[in-house]
């Protein structure tokens, strides 16, 4: 595939004036939050399984698999589980559970990675590879699913660029990655081959915003954080992406143009301190959003208040919410900040510890596919991962 080029400057004008990121929104074709709302009624009682497809995966437990059940990859024959420690592991299982085989290339050759955290690994079947993303020392390597080396590229260094933040596998030739401190450029296409940006999505936005807080002293600082959350969100083929900095996410369609999606009012660029918006999970029937403010008080070491809503698009309205697990014979609570995106069908996974699937168990509150699952497990197994996707 030939490079594509940066869109143009006539490009992200069009853009602009369409999407109202200057602040006048149009409500026809997509939907606009007011992240001023402290509170939505009506309350909606909902039961996951009515709008999501849910899956149980139970992961082999062994001598050699053992482990915290980070998901990393899940594919259409592989599943990537790494642990929460750094200690380098890589757990291979097939799309059942079952374990295949463990990776370690922890190390400070140059064949080898020195760091593995939260969402560093990508997966492409089509080719057999793993991409694992080093933060510390800004590269890729890359190793087919025995764990030998094939190659390694640096990531984007210049500008104010740090590292990439986010990357899924997007095709056949490149990965899609969000650069968080870049100031101009968040989306990168970037070459599976060498590491080449192939193309930069630049969404609209006047000055970049940060969704953070730091306590500078005299000889040290302190930052915190909010939860994790998506830039880059799968959805019905596409790609919704998220830049906190615009007053407007976007669908990410085939022939990379951009196509608003949700709108915020007011500006993010008008507030002080920011409602930042963030969507959570995305489904045909439910979008679920948070407004996060942000703040952060270092002394109580407690802040950024969040509002929790969901639009119904069959019904046209906004509502607060609880949503509950339909494989429990009574109500039992899930929380959307569970899930994460995981590959490009749109899939997100939560994981549920062995031990408490088993009390649950043996005191008669499960039922149907969870129940199954449960009736197998011990209470020292690893943990189930829960696969969801939304229904069609």
């Amino acid at each position: 595939m030939k490079n594509l080029e940066i869109l143009t400057l006539v490009e992200i004008i069009i853009l602009f004036l369409i999407t109202g990121c200057s602040g006048n929104l149009p409500t026809d074709g997509f939907i606009t939050v007011d992240v001023t709302k402290s509170s939505y009624s009506p309350k909606k009682e909902l039961i996951f399984q009515d709008f999501m497809d849910v899956e149980y995966i139970p992961l082999e437990t062994n001598d050699e698999f053992i482990n915290h059940g980070y998901v990393q990859a899940v594919g259409e024959k592989y599943i990537i589980v790494t642990n929460y420690n750094n200690d380098g592991d890589i757990f291979v299982y097939n799309r059942k559970g079952k374990a295949i085989r463990k990776i370690n290339r922890k190390g400070q050759g140059g064949e080898e990675y020195t760091y593995i955290n939260i969402t560093n690994i990508t997966l492409d079947e089509e080719n057999n590879e793993i991409f694992v993303n080093d933060h510390f020392v800004k590269k890729i390597y890359v190793y087919d699913l025995e764990g030998n080396f094939k190659r390694s590229f640096k990531q984007k260094s210049d500008g104010d660029s740090r590292f990439y933040e986010q990357m899924f596998n997007y095709d056949k030739e490149n990965l899609i990655c969000y650069d968080e401190v870049n100031k101009k450029i968040p989306f990168l296409f970037v070459s599976k081959k060498d590491g080449s940006i192939n193309k930069e999505i630049i969404p609209p936005f006047k000055e970049k915003k940060y969704f953070f807080q730091v306590l500078r002293m005299e000889n040290s600082s302190r930052g915190a954080f909010p939860e994790p959350y998506s830039r880059i969100i799968p959805f019905n083929g596409n790609w919704i992406l998220f830049e906190p900095s615009c007053d407007t996410a976007y669908t990410l369609m085939p022939d990379y143009s951009l196509r608003p999606f949700i709108a915020r009012t007011p500006s993010i660029q008008t507030m002080n301190p920011e409602i930042f918006l963030v969507l959570r999970l995305v489904s045909d029937r439910y979008y679920f959003m948070e407004g996060i403010t942000n703040i952060f008080d270092f002394e109580k070491n407690k802040g950024f208040p969040k509002t929790y809503f969901i639009y119904d698009t069959k019904e046209k309205e906004f509502s607060s919410y609880i949503v509950y697990n339909g494989d429990y014979t009574s109500k039992k609570e899930l929380y959307m900040v569970m899930f994460t995106p995981i590959n490009s069908k749109g899939e997100l996974w939560a994981t549920l510890d062995a031990f408490e699937l088993c009390k649950d168990y043996e005191d008669g509150k499960l039922k149907g596919k969870l129940k199954e699952v449960a009736s197998k497990l011990g209470e020292d197994d690893n943990r189930v991962i829960m696969l969801v996707k939304p229904k069609r």
